[in-house]
């Protein structure tokens, strides 16, 4: 059937889209059409009267996004380009020639869809990202507290670990209100703040002038406004999630116990109980591999969806789509380069910092994390260690099979033997012997 391309480019006085058809399609295969909502649907009508069935769009920032989801609507097959894929030969470069070369390329097949979750997911996956926004506005405010306390010389944010806990508010909320007076205000400290109240106090003396004062009490109103904002946007994501199918049944299939060091949420997790959703709605609890924690999983559920293992034929396909295994370049047989590919992926983020989160955990995971910072170093480490959540998180998602910790005795066996090796070669070394405690 013959197929379509097209290149939306946007500048400062004029926004156009270029749009070539194959030449027997139509007498004009080459039109320009704007950007407007009713030259979109004209766009589309016209694609519909050439015949068109799939249609190749170069990705350009979010401006392709108003007309996939039209052409998609349509009935259209919409392949989304990246155009790190389709460059051309180099010489004069204009839009009518970019829009030809993205239709010859299409025409052949030798264009690949970028990766593109369902529809509802997208919709949660702009209000997480909107939350996750809404997050960093709101932690800004607590940076420019912590600025006019410095100012001000009052420590309390470097005896207290959170500024926004009920000590902090409490504390905050006095010293608007009025009160100077240390020993009050130490008073107001919760039972399970460490620091004593001695040490309280003294943190509580300093210069109290007006203009800072002034400051702290618009950066908490703020605060707080982004709070009631986040609330709301959890309410939203809630409610879109409850309208999923689910993967699994809860009265065959309970959620299983939270894995140990995860039971307390961590800061900023949504309010509704989103590890059970998400038990649902993946089929899997991810939380239970060590250092996948309700918010890593959350990620990955909002930009993945629960069906993307059937989009990736293996997990080796997965991880090098979020960039964390090498890139091989290779000619004449001989390996130029191995550097991984530089992708801005929230998903490989969130994988990096869970990876990054290994390095105290007791499990083999954290062994070997520990044992690859070693030797490869820090960076390289995180990055491994993603590749390998990568393939877990697959493994569980595709087969729908949990997380069995038993699979790594085999390895754990195997280190054990390596390390009582090397012992006993250093003992020897020294002319000792060992003794087994047992």
């Amino acid at each position: 059937p013959p197929r379509s391309t097209l290149f939306p480019y946007t500048t400062l006085f004029r926004s156009a889209i270029q749009v070539a058809v194959p030449g027997d399609a139509d007498p004009k295969p080459i039109r320009t059409f704007a950007t407007f909502t009713d030259d979109l649907h004209a766009l589309r009508d016209w694609l519909l009267k050439c015949g068109v069935k799939t249609v190749a769009m170069e990705s350009t920032s979010v401006y392709w996004i108003p007309l996939f989801q039209i052409l998609e609507a349509a009935g259209l097959e919409v392949c989304l380009v990246n155009a790190r894929h389709c460059k051309n030969l180099p010489g004069r470069k204009t839009d009518i020639s970019d829009c030809q070369w993205l239709q010859y390329l299409h025409s052949v097949g030798l264009l690949r869809a970028s990766f593109r979750p369902p529809e509802q997911i997208c919709a949660v996956r702009s209000l997480f990202r909107h939350r996750a926004a809404l997050t960093r506005y709101a932690g800004s405010h607590v940076q420019h507290i912590q600025k006019a306390l410095t100012q001000m010389n009052l420590q309390i944010h470097n005896v207290i670990s959170d500024l926004t806990g009920v000590t902090g508010l409490a504390i905050l909320e006095a010293i608007l209100a009025g009160e100077r007076d240390p020993q009050k205000l130490a008073a107001l400290k919760d039972h399970r703040i460490k620091a004593s109240r001695d040490t309280l106090a003294r943190s509580l003396h300093g210069d109290w002038r007006t203009e800072h004062l002034f400051v702290i009490q618009q950066a908490l109103d703020t605060w707080r406004h982004y709070q009631k904002l986040i609330g709301q946007c959890d309410d939203q994501v809630q409610r879109q999630m409850a309208q999923f199918d689910s993967k699994i049944d809860l009265v065959q299939h309970p959620l299983p116990a939270p894995r140990r060091g995860n039971k307390k949420p961590q800061r900023n997790e949504p309010k509704f109980d989103t590890r059970s959703e998400l038990y649902r709605l993946n089929g899997v609890d991810l939380t239970q591999v060590p250092s996948i924690q309700v918010s890593t999983a959350l990620v990955l559920y909002t930009e993945l969806g629960p069906d993307f293992a059937s989009r990736f034929p293996t997990a080796k396909c997965f991880s090098s789509w979020l960039g964390a295994c090498p890139d091989n370049r290779i000619t004449g047989g001989r390996i130029l380069s191995v550097k991984t590919r530089n992708v801005n992926s929230r998903s490989a983020r969130a994988l990096r910092l869970a990876a990054q989160s290994l390095w105290h955990s007791k499990d083999y995971l954290g062994d070997c994390f520990r044992r690859w910072k070693a030797r490869l170093g820090t960076p390289k480490a995180i990055t491994a260690m993603a590749h390998k959540l990568a393939r877990i998180i697959w493994h569980m998602v595709k087969f729908r099979t949990p997380y069995d910790p038993s699979v790594w005795d085999q390895a754990i066996a195997h280190s054990n033997q390596k390390k009582l090796k090397r012992l006993q070669q250093n003992a020897a070394a020294l002319g000792l012997t060992l003794v087994s405690a047992s």
